[in-house]
């Protein structure tokens, strides 16, 4: 039997399959490396995980659902903050009654996979009660809407005492790492794969191509927006609690409009609507800032003590702007761009061209 006659939910199994195996091989292989240095590598490997988790979720809303939000920060931080709170409060106490082995591990995982969907869940309804009352208005005035939720979020959290307030939480313990966070992101990027070619994901196409046709045609644009909000918002929640248990400690100021910012660059930069754009960016966007400690040995000494990474950072995402302002893949995807096929002769019908201007190969 061919891969491609089996049904559509089968070969997602068997991909996941195919794709937890190689994360297991990858985790041990991380780790069996005798390289100086390998946990920084390690680390900047998890949080460009997390960053495409965020950069994926948030191409949900902005680029399919065609909304512009500027508060996912606000969405991440009500995830971590909850997840870490469940588990350093009531999971991390329960586990310490169990002595080490496979059960101990075993319970670890769960009460982690159980602790990051509890925190997506509540993110979700956050985005739900935000999404409700201000999807009705379009534009600038929904990213002022949503930019003013994620302060809100985070001037509540520097209030709340039990969760460290403005002084931060801290002892999170570390349970999060790159298999998870790298699981995570595919089932993330599966989902939205999955989302786009369903008929919500035809629906969020029309409000974003135009809003007033898509009403018109009996779309509920307002229900399906506030849809996009929570999908995204979930998976923002997901992304805050992997952080949270694999930096072990939370402050406010971890999730201020520079985090919202710089993930509503990814998707810009990525292209609108491009899922492997949003990955792309997501690399690039996180390892930059660390690749680019070595233009500080090549300045003049006079120099030395000044860091010319987030001016070079902020220069090439300017000219990139310039030149291609609709992102790296546009709207495609890059197997759209790197993979194409010639056609062959029979392909073509009459109404067709090969090419600019040039007419169809004779039968």
């Amino acid at each position: 039997m061919k891969p491609s006659s089996l049904p559509w939910w089968l070969r997602d199994l068997l991909g996941l399959a195919l794709f937890v195996a190689i994360l297991v091989g990858l985790s041990y292989g991380l780790e069996a490396i005798p390289i100086a240095g390998i946990a920084y590598y390690n680390r900047i490997l998890v949080l460009m995980g997390i960053n495409i988790i965020m950069a994926v979720s948030l191409n949900i809303i902005n680029g399919h659902a065609g909304q512009f939000s500027l508060g996912h920060a606000g969405f991440m931080a009500v995830g971590a903050y909850f997840s870490a709170y469940l588990t350093f409060y009531h999971f991390a106490p329960q586990l310490d009654k169990i002595p080490p082995g496979p059960q101990h591990f075993l319970m670890q995982n769960v009460f982690l996979v159980i602790s990051v969907l509890c925190g997506g869940l509540l993110a979700a309804l956050a985005g739900y009660m935000v999404g409700l009352p201000s999807l009705r208005l379009r534009g600038d005035y929904l990213a002022i809407v949503t930019l003013g939720f994620g302060e809100i979020i985070r001037v509540f959290i520097l209030n709340i005492d039990k969760i460290g307030a403005a002084r931060g939480f801290s002892g999170i313990p570390q349970w999060s790492n790159f298999f998870w966070v790298f699981l995570f992101c595919g089932l993330t990027i599966m989902l939205s794969w999955r989302l786009v070619r369903s008929s919500v994901g035809r629906a969020f196409l029309s409000v974003r191509e135009d809003q007033i046709a898509a009403e018109a045609m009996g779309v509920n644009t307002t229900s399906y927006k506030v849809k996009a909000f929570i999908i995204g918002s979930f998976l923002a929640g997901a992304a805050g609690g992997l952080y949270a248990h694999y930096m072990m400690y939370l402050n406010p100021t971890m999730f201020m409009f520079q985090k919202s910012f710089e993930v509503v660059a990814m998707v810009v930069l990525g292209g609108l609507g491009s899922i492997s754009g949003s990955v792309v960016a997501a690399i690039i966007l996180t390892f930059l800032p660390e690749g680019l400690r070595a233009a500080k040995d090549y300045m003049p000494h006079s120099m030395a003590d000044k860091d010319p990474r987030m001016v070079i950072y902020s220069i090439m995402l300017i000219v990139l702007m310039l030149t291609r302002p609709q992102g790296l893949f546009g709207r495609r995807e890059v197997w759209q761009i790197f993979g194409r096929r010639k056609r062959k002769p029979e392909e073509f019908n009459g109404d067709e061209t090969v090419g600019r201007g040039a007419a169809p190969p004779a039968q």
